[in-house]
């Protein structure tokens, strides 16, 4: 039981191919540079960060959220074009996808294992129908994620196992990757954060896609000012939310585009808009 690596001349078409046999897939040495401008940019951020408050979240371990406003370079990593052409293949039989959270995810030392568990349970462990995806996760490495230090531990192939069930830390491997390599995974695959046996922090950035019909768990609306929103392109607000989810969803009053509203324009989709006092 290994994970899959692929190149990054690799097509979001094998990468949706590796989610669906796998759950899981890396692609190496994607972000190049980025990498970089990323941890520098959110140092200042993760040095006051609290540890978490849990064990699941990690007492040993910072998680830095609010990317989009606080780091541009971020920004790249979540509109990155491979990632973004397989998300959506891989979610392909939703109207929409949208940006599901984003999140620094630093695990210091004598952080002990995670417990192994499905993301896609934060939507109030609803039981979606087995095989049916309802996320696109990707794992940015910013050091690299060895057995050691923490690398996040996975069980491939268990998107297809039924829900609820209890693993241990033994049941997984570590998805190992150099700096700048990318881990995919889906939200049904059952994985948890490595415990960190080494002297050194890991630390990896977390982007996760969703179908735009769902509650986002990050709160794009308030971890991104409206002042700050209206500084960014169209294609990454839209992904952020700040569009329909589905014919019905995500319109504002009366039945305005919500790209429209924040951008301070009248014209809705077709429809009389409200003019703004």
């Amino acid at each position: 039981m290994t994970v899959q690596h692929l190149p990054p001349t690799t097509t979001a078409a094998d990468i949706a191919a590796a989610l669906d046999v796998d759950g899981c897939v890396v692609v190496d040495e994607l972000a190049g540079a980025t990498i970089d401008q990323v941890r520098d940019e959110l140092a200042p951020f993760l040095e006051t960060t609290p540890f978490g408050p849990d064990s699941f979240s990690g007492r040993h371990t910072r998680r830095t959220g609010g990317l989009i406003a606080r780091s541009p370079a971020a920004r790249q990593l979540v509109m990155h074009p491979l990632v973004l052409e397989a998300a959506r293949t891989h979610l392909a039989e939703s109207t929409n996808i949208q940006l599901h959270l984003t999140q620094l995810i630093a695990i210091g030392p004598d952080e002990p294992a995670q417990t192994v568990h499905r993301d896609q349970w934060a939507f109030d462990f609803f039981p979606f129908p087995s095989g049916y995806a309802v996320q696109c996760n990707t794992l940015w490495a910013m050091t690299d994620f060895t057995a050691l230090n923490g690398a996040t531990r996975v069980i491939p192939g268990s998107q297809w196992f039924e829900d609820k069930q209890r693993f241990e830390e033994g049941d997984t491997v570590p998805a190992e990757m150099t700096r700048g390599s990318v881990l995919f995974y889906t939200g049904a695959l059952y994985h948890g954060g490595g415990a960190n046996r080494s002297s050194a922090v890991r630390v990896g950035v977390n982007i996760t896609y969703a179908r735009a019909w769902l509650r986002q768990e990050e709160n794009q609306y308030l971890s991104v000012p409206a002042e700050v929103a209206r500084t960014l392109d169209d294609d990454l607000l839209r992904l952020m939310g700040y569009a329909r989810g589905a014919y019905a969803l995500g319109y504002v009053d009366d039945l305005r585009d919500p790209l429209a509203v924040l951008r301070g324009e009248n014209a809705g989709m077709g429809f009389t808009a409200r003019v703004d006092a």
